[in-house]
């Protein structure tokens, strides 16, 4: 964004955290990620960086950090508007947000009002429906609707937005997008990555919140949602808000039978992880959408860590309906399938059905595909980029809403009260694999199979 001249002639990027180090030292450890880069820009960039030495939970720091803001006011000559990044454990939310508050730091530079200040709420935002919206709650005791950014990176990535584009834009899609010729949606989010060094955030915690409760939900939100009524910022969220409230919540009594837990075999032997960890390495379910478009048609998600591949995708997949003419020679099991793919290689294919090459009539599937980095000669915009843009602009499009994150809290909740009511089992599956055995289960009892 520096490189693009995004960032204007001036700005100021202040780390804060509990180590005790020198604004020189914290360009230091931020330069060893950037070697790559031209040393004359570098130089440019990291005049920019500074570091606030402080803890979470004590006002010291906060109070020298209200001291350095009003320094760089002075030295502007003008109040700058301030973001607050709250990147951390969602366990210091509170700490941070009543800090602000004490300090008076988010009411800006002084001049009676906030709004030249956002605060930025990374996910996952709270760890149950009670804690979201005790968290939203707090959030409007200091802060205004418009000053709040929910941050989902996935919200960023432009396949995500395509999915808009594609729907509403080509005609031919949305008299089949309906019950009458959708079969199912399956909807995949594999890493092939374990936890790393995240073991002491995400050890119980999960994928479930992780994952399932914030990028999983915007995924079936884009495949679910209506039409917006026009290209506003609370249009577009109304639809998508709608999307994630249709959502048919599991009754606890039926958790076990749609959901599935799962964990790496070698999880319990990474950095700061319980070695009597119950903690879902991955989750698989099947839901419905209480919509008169989508009723009855069921969503196969699964997302889960240290998979054979990363890879991140929706697949359409349309009822296979064999024409009279060619029930003698047969049809493919799985006929057309439209598979967006948000990465990697972020595309859109449409598999269709054609005949074999040869002299008999047979009948196999090809792929049509489309490409962004082939077709644009690009790979699009980073989605951090995105979403850091739209913050400057004060554009909230991109943001979870608070009745958003609500109902799919609402969602969530209920499965984690039904794992706690009958102590659900912990499935292990191997390292590097396509998943437990359950999860295969889980949507072959329905006469279908994951592609």
């Amino acid at each position: 964004m520096f490189k693009q001249g995004l960032l204007g002639d001036k700005f100021y990027i202040i780390g804060f955290s509990r180590r005790d180090i020198s604004d020189s030292e914290f360009r230091d450890q931020i330069g060893k990620h950037f070697a790559e880069i031209d040393s004359t820009e570098w130089q440019r960039f990291s005049e920019n960086l500074y570091y606030q030495q402080g803890k979470f939970e004590e006002v010291a720091g906060y109070s020298a950090l209200v001291k350095r803001l009003e320094g760089f006011d002075l030295e502007i000559g003008a109040c700058i508007t301030r973001l607050f990044y709250l990147a951390t454990p969602p366990d210091n939310y509170n700490y941070i947000l009543d800090h602000l508050l004490s300090t008076k730091l988010s009411e800006g530079c002084g001049q009676g009002s906030g709004k030249w200040t956002k605060v930025i709420i990374e996910k996952p935002f709270g760890k149950d429906l009670e804690s979201a919206k005790t968290l939203d709650l707090k959030l409007a005791t200091i802060f205004n609707e418009e000053q709040i950014f929910r941050a989902d990176h996935y919200l960023g990535k432009d396949t995500v937005q395509n999915m808009l584009a594609f729907r509403f834009a080509n005609g031919i899609f949305d008299p089949v997008w309906n019950n009458k010729y959708i079969d199912h949606v399956q909807i995949t989010l594999h890493e092939k990555n374990g936890v790393g060094r995240r073991g002491k955030f995400f050890d119980g915690v999960g994928n479930l919140r992780d994952v399932a409760q914030n990028h999983l939900m915007q995924l079936i939100a884009a495949v679910a949602m209506e039409q917006p009524k026009s290209f506003v910022k609370e249009a577009i969220r109304d639809a998508r808000a709608n999307a994630i409230k249709a959502m048919c919540c599991l009754e606890i009594d039926d958790v076990s039978k749609s959901v599935v837990r799962a964990q790496y075999n070698g999880y319990k032997n990474e950095e700061n992880v319980d070695p009597d960890s119950q903690t879902e390495t991955y989750v698989a379910m099947k839901l419905f959408i209480d919509t008169p478009r989508l009723e009855n048609v069921p969503f196969y998600v699964r997302a889960g860590k240290k998979m054979d591949r990363d890879v991140v995708e929706i697949s359409i997949v349309f009822i296979q309906t064999c024409h009279i003419l060619f029930k003698e020679y047969g049809c493919p099991e799985i006929g057309n399938v439209l598979t967006i793919r948000i990465q990697p290689d972020e595309g859109i294919s449409l598999r269709v059905v054609a005949k074999n090459p040869g002299t008999k009539v047979s009948l196999g599937t090809v792929d049509m595909k489309f490409s962004y980095h082939e077709s644009f000669k690009t790979k699009g915009t980073e989605a951090y980029e995105k979403i850091l843009l739209e913050i400057f602009a004060g554009d909230q499009t991109l943001f979870n809403r608070s009745d958003e994150l609500e109902s799919s809290w609402t969602f969530i909740t209920k499965i984690l009260e039904g794992w706690k009511k009958y102590h659900s089992p912990l499935v292990i599956y191997d390292d590097n694999s396509n998943g437990p055995k359950e999860a295969q289960e889980l949507i072959e009892k329905d006469g279908k199979k994951w592609l």
